[in-house]
């Protein structure tokens, strides 16, 4: 057995790096450098429904002319651009598989409840592995009961299930009222794998202009913290692999998570910021790692320091800084 090889969802893997959904995932050339680099999967960009539904509203406002009122050219016209978008990423899954020789994850994030199967049996007939669900919504709806959004995941989960055979995850945020009872019946309803977690697009403002503005796209080294929490609480109270993602930076931050009990991690800000090169040396840095300890196979470590209820329940349910400032004296 190789050093770094595992398995997700079923699928045999090289190492436990994959490059989640982003823009480099986007062209043919970006993921042969990335499987080059030693990337051992990729999460193809998603495939996001809402934008679909605005490039229509645009072109329905500049250039439709006399068909405007035309109910039956509309549907059609609708149809055709949901197509065009679909038949673009069934071109670049056929063109990457003769490629490269690692699994390739189409990526899902649907606004309305119908075309989930259909766009996910469309990305299965195009050749992918897998397909992971990015399912979520800010919660920010007063008038929504919390159960809502569980019950959006589990639905979503069962109708695509039904209808595909490639393994599917689901990608999710950490905004819940019980996310450890989440997690679960997602674990239970028979998905393959759970991403934690989400990145959002984030707001910042600009104090000159009072205006609003686009925060940092990017994760930063520091924000690995709340997957780690969570990838060790779950660890070994769910059956489906987890993958970490958001704020993997270095061969420390994936090795922790693995030692947490993640099967895979997820890699995007790094890359963006440091190059598809940041793969090969996170990888040197796990195995170099490894040699020092003495490991020879991933599945040594992984859940080595999760939680357990008896033993180290306080460091990791502890939330408040108490602990770290308690014995603090101001002079």
């Amino acid at each position: 057995m190789k050093i770094l090889e595992t398995k997700y969802m079923g699928l045999r893997l090289k190492n436990p790096i994959i490059v989640g959904s982003c823009g480099l995932t986007s062209t043919v050339e970006g993921i042969k450098k990335l499987a080059e680099n030693g990337a051992a999967a990729v999460v193809l960009k998603s495939i996001f429904e809402e934008e679909i539904i605005k490039e229509h509203e645009q072109t329905f406002k500049n250039s439709l002319g006399e068909h405007e009122n035309n109910l039956e050219f509309l549907d059609y016209f609708d149809y055709q651009i949901k197509n065009d978008v679909l038949k673009k990423t069934a071109t670049l899954i056929e063109e990457v598989k003769k490629e490269v020789d690692i699994p390739i994850i189409g990526s899902l994030n649907c606004a309305t409840s119908g075309e989930w199967i259909s766009y996910a049996k469309q990305l299965e007939r195009a050749g992918v592995d897998a397909i992971e669900l990015n399912v979520f919504k800010l919660p920010f709806n007063i008038e929504q009961e919390s159960d809502e959004q569980e019950k959006l995941y589990l639905s979503i989960i069962e109708k695509v299930k039904t209808h595909i055979k490639v393994p599917v995850a689901i990608k999710i945020a950490q905004y819940s009222s019980n996310l450890a009872a989440v997690i679960k019946k997602l674990d239970t309803a028979g998905v393959n794998a759970i991403t934690l977690f989400n990145r959002f697009y984030n707001v910042d403002f600009d104090i000159m202009t009072d205006e609003v503005k686009a925060g940092s796209p990017y994760s930063s080294e520091l924000d690995y913290y709340n997957t780690l929490r969570w990838i060790s609480i779950m660890s070994g109270k769910v059956t489906t692999d987890l993958s970490a993602s958001t704020g993997v930076h270095s061969a420390e931050t994936a090795i922790k998570m693995i030692m947490a009990g993640a099967t895979t991690v997820q890699m995007v800000s790094k890359i963006y910021k440091d190059g598809a090169e940041s793969i090969a040396e996170v990888l040197k840095g796990i195995k170099d790692w490894m040699n020092k300890r003495k490991y020879v196979s991933i599945d040594e470590f992984r859940g080595s320091v999760h939680h357990e209820p008896n033993e180290n329940a306080e460091r990791f349910e502890r939330v408040q800084f108490m602990k770290y400032f308690s014995d603090h004296k101001v002079d």
